[in-house]
């Protein structure tokens, strides 16, 4: 008995409908790794990430002559807008689901005022956070020691850290605003890989 011929068109219709499937679900789980990735507030939220912020706005630059760091008078502060831009990137968090953090500030009353006012927790100062911009000959001991530092680090939950410019843009090749919030993330190999950027101005 002759038997009938396959139906070609038919197998190929099947395979072309099992490739197009399994396509689609590649293609979804795609998807939805890059809208994860691109949500700031979400890379936040998962352990063994952490928030660069430059300090809110203090208008000029650098800090006046002979300033010290024990005297708040002595240096460039926050303005009225500054502790205001301060107060909103706390209720930023809030509202993106981070009532509390892990908060480090540098040691300029620009920064601790900052790190304070979003009321996120107890500030603590880290002198590694703080400014080179005046001495940059000391920037690549200090940027390398913040990075041993970040790597020992427990970011289980939430961590802040309030800084300057040339601190965030040497871990992160971002140039920030004022109040900015750089989200980045510790990779495996101590790698810092950068999440997202949030402006606050």
């Amino acid at each position: 008995m002759t038997r009938p011929a396959p139906d070609l068109r038919r197998s190929d219709r099947t395979r072309r409908g099992l490739i197009s499937g399994l396509a689609g679900v590649a293609l979804s789980s795609a998807l939805g790794s890059a809208s994860a990735q691109s949500d700031p507030w979400a890379s936040l939220r998962r352990p063994g990430s952490f928030a660069l912020i430059r300090h809110a706005t203090a208008p000029g630059t650098d800090d006046p002559p002979g300033f010290r760091l024990d005297d708040c008078a002595t240096q460039r502060n926050l303005s009225a807008e500054g502790r205001a831009q301060a107060a909103r990137i706390g209720d930023l968090f809030r509202a993106n689901g981070i009532a509390a953090a892990q908060i480090y500030s540098s040691q300029w009353c620009r920064c601790l005022d900052t790190a304070s006012l979003t009321k996120l927790g107890e500030v603590r100062p880290q002198p590694l956070l703080n400014s080179f911009f005046r001495d940059r000959a000391r920037e690549a001991a200090q940027i390398e020691a913040l990075r041993q530092w970040i790597g020992q680090l427990d970011l289980a939950k939430p961590a802040v850290f309030v800084t300057h410019q040339v601190v965030v843009t040497a871990l992160s090749q971002i140039f920030p605003g004022s109040g900015e919030i750089v989200v980045m993330q510790r990779m495996d190999g101590g790698q810092l890989s950068v999440q997202g950027r949030l402006p606050t101005a």
